[in-house]
């Protein structure tokens, strides 16, 4: 496609409604777009719950809620800001309908659903050899817009953050952060993995995840006594993310708090379930290839076995997690 050249002041809409990780991935074309567009004016819609993943980043002009309950209100609210162009990053039935209402100039990412459909299906890959951040790019290259090759950003107000001060004395000297929580359960490190790895690392573990996985963190306490900490449904998601800023070592899954870590450059380890990385959704970190390493059993004939994951698993072995080497992870986390 050729590349446009966008008028001397631009108004622009970025749609990504959800969810935590997917936004923090629109990150690098946001900022290049405030750079690389001269006077470009640029708004943002997601869903009220996502509010916080974009009210800080202060390449975004304006920040738009879409609610879920009433979501022909934010159409009128749109209209009236009289946008040049729409760039819809989510590309889903609300995204589309969205922008056919808006009536304006559209790029929309190619969410590449067929050959992701195919993978999951028939275990046969036709995937593209790219992040999705580079799809993303690919969406905005008619604005003349191109990636910068900086990383993600998440930004936490000040004052929001958290204070190291309240962590427990062992962790004075360090710790390492473990995301027990995700939107789905194949996703989520099994608890006799986190003990198993916990048992081996050289630092204290501090737990991460909402209310849900409170019980499951109180367990992983139990096994380990004061060497991991419960934080799972204590604190909010910039208190959280201010958390993984700290930590010396990030253990994960597939999850969006695995791309705020990647956006502080802390050094990942990503245990890989029911997904894959080759959808394109592994932690993005350009040129610092080496902090990060995917943990996966490969080959699995059952993986993967869904696009965003599922809650529980469907031959209920769930060897994509169990059957990750505990020692080759905490061998490598402890390199950090």
């Amino acid at each position: 496609m050729d590349e446009l050249q966008p008028p001397s002041a631009t108004k622009i809409l970025v749609i990504r409604l959800s969810s935590i990780g997917d936004i923090v991935l629109t990150t690098p074309v946001v900022r290049a777009m405030k750079n690389q567009i001269q006077n470009v004016e640029l708004h943002y819609l997601t869903k009220t719950s996502h509010e916080q993943v974009v009210a800080a980043n202060p390449y975004i002009d304006k920040v738009h809620l879409y609610d879920t309950s009433n979501p022909k209100a934010i159409v009128e609210v749109l209209k009236k800001e009289h946008f040049d162009y729409v760039v819809d990053l989510h590309n889903n039935h609300r995204s589309r309908q969205l922008t056919r209402r808006l009536g304006l100039p559209c790029f929309r990412y190619n969410k590449v659903t067929c050959q992701r459909d195919i993978c999951v299906w028939f275990k046969l890959n036709f995937l593209p050899y790219n992040h999705v951040v580079d799809r993303y790019f690919e969406a905005v290259f008619p604005l003349n817009v191109h990636n910068d090759h900086k990383g993600l950003d998440f930004f936490i107000p000040e004052g929001a953050d958290f204070d190291e001060d309240d962590l427990p004395m062992v962790f004075e000297d360090g710790f390492v952060a473990i995301v027990l929580g995700a939107a789905h359960a194949t996703k989520r490190i099994p608890l006799s993995k986190v003990v198993e790895i916990g048992s081996i690392l050289h630092k204290p573990i501090m737990l991460l995840g909402g209310k849900d996985v409170y019980e499951t963190g109180e367990e992983i306490v139990s096994a380990l006594g004061d060497r991991a900490y419960n934080g799972c449904g204590k604190y909010n998601l910039y208190q959280s993310c201010s958390i993984l800023k700290q930590a010396d070592c990030v253990i994960t899954g597939d999850t969006g708090l695995m791309h705020v870590a990647a956006a502080f450059q802390k050094p990942i380890a990503v245990l890989w379930g029911s997904t894959i990385p080759e959808f394109g959704m592994y932690p993005y970190i350009p040129g610092n290839r080496e902090l990060f390493r995917n943990f996966e059993v490969c080959p699995l004939h059952c993986r993967p076995c869904s696009k965003l994951g599922r809650k529980s698993c469907p031959r209920r072995h769930f060897k994509c997690m169990q059957n990750i080497p505990a020692t080759e992870v905490a061998d490598w986390v402890n390199k950090f």
